[in-house]
């Protein structure tokens, strides 16, 4: 049985500063990240030293097919590194038991 390639924390943080920046290159797409975070740009700083941030950033393109593959296109990755990456960091897969 073979299992997912695994992804090392510090490629996965790197594709995550990465994506953070690819959002803050263009102004629409930074405001709209803010908004769904709850985020202002006065608090992104200290926001991104929280554990979890990175991991958002990557969710937050995973939720926009069109984002993400510009994203991933202008990375040199493949979309679904990036959801891999994603759970990196967040500390892998998380399944709820069914009863």
């Amino acid at each position: 049985m073979n299992k997912a390639p695994k992804r090392s924390r510090e490629a996965a943080e790197a594709l995550a500063i990465q994506a953070l920046n690819f959002l803050a290159t263009e102004p629409q797409r930074l405001s709209r990240f803010l908004a769904l975070s709850g985020l202002g740009p006065e608090s992104i700083r200290a926001a991104a030293a929280e554990s979890g941030f990175l991991a958002g950033v990557l969710a937050h393109l995973g939720e926009d097919e069109s984002l993400l593959v510009a994203f991933a296109a202008e990375a040199g990755v493949k979309p679904a590194e990036v959801d891999l990456a994603r759970r990196t960091l967040a500390g892998g897969n998380w399944e709820r038991e069914m009863p």
